[in-house]
């Protein structure tokens, strides 16, 4: 018999109804969730309310979790379809500065360098809610969670090309949003 990982093994037992099971994966995927709802709706309440949504999702579907998969892959493409659907039915809601992110300031920074990391992290976040979802999609799960491509080919379901493609477009329109709020001065190299 095959030893079953920390992970697999959490799955296992909340399939067969341990909730303290699932809310240890709850805890451990928490912040990842949190994170894309964030990047995604672009604000904190309706992040918070879409984290919710999002597991009570994969908890509803967990018997169909295809063990061949990573469990945060499939997770997160649970959460990035949900917040698709979300904004489908909003039409795009601007960030205001209410919807500002909130941080721990570092004390061995002073607070002129904390406002203007602060400007530059809501300027990047004005930026990605510009984009249209399906780019900002893309953007947040290969720069903000850090999947292969692999990856989200698998979260998403869509052609490694199609990925590529609309990544180089979202870095095109990230760049040029930035350049026009002034927070890059000169052309951004596009990197992988």
């Amino acid at each position: 018999m095959v030893a079953l990982s920390d992970e697999d093994a959490l799955i296992q037992r909340s399939i067969e109804g341990d909730h303290a099971a699932f809310a240890q994966l709850v805890e451990r995927y928490a912040g990842a969730v949190f994170n894309l709802a964030y990047r995604m709706l672009g604000n904190a309440q309706e992040a918070e309310d879409a984290s919710q949504e999002i597991f009570l999702k994969v908890y509803a579907n967990l018997t169909r979790f295809d063990r061949e998969r990573k469990f945060s892959t499939w997770l997160l493409s649970i959460g990035s379809n949900y917040c698709i659907d979300r904004l489908r039915r909003r039409r795009f809601a601007w960030l205001t500065l209410d919807d500002t992110v909130l941080t721990i300031p570092n004390p061995g920074k002073g607070p002129e360098h904390s406002a203007i990391e602060r400007e530059e992290r809501d300027a990047v976040q004005r930026a990605l809610l510009r984009l249209p979802p399906a780019y900002r999609e893309v953007a947040v799960l290969r720069y903000w969670h850090d999947l292969s491509y692999e990856e989200i080919v698998q979260a998403l379901g869509l052609p490694e090309s199609t990925i590529k493609t609309r990544l180089h477009r979202a870095r095109r329109m990230l760049a040029d949003a930035l350049r026009s709020e002034g927070v890059v001065q000169e052309e951004m190299p596009l990197q992988e």
